[in-house]
């Protein structure tokens, strides 16, 4: 969705520049925003493998149900903050 995106930004402000293009200023903005885009592209394309996941085994990171059984509960202090607030 955001390669479409840049795509289009880029081609709409090509063609918005191509009138102006005998003038330098506007190349090198445009020039500027391409790249830009591309340096967001692939921010973008790094953190969607970091947030996908696939690449992580966290199968030993899991707990075991069975081994929760064996802790103690601890117990509820009745924790009361409306002295704080007095």
């Amino acid at each position: 969705m955001i390669k479409i995106i840049s795509i289009v930004t880029i081609v709409f402000l090509s063609v918005s520049m191509a009138s102006d293009s005998k003038d330098t200023a506007s190349k090198i903005l445009l020039e500027k925003q391409v790249k830009e885009q591309m340096e967001k592209e692939k921010r973008y394309s790094i953190e969607q493998t970091f947030y996908k996941g696939s690449a992580y085994n966290l199968k030993s990171a899991e707990v075991n149900p069975e081994s929760l059984k064996s802790l103690p509960e601890i117990e509820d202090d009745d924790f009361n903050m409306d002295s704080v607030y007095d």
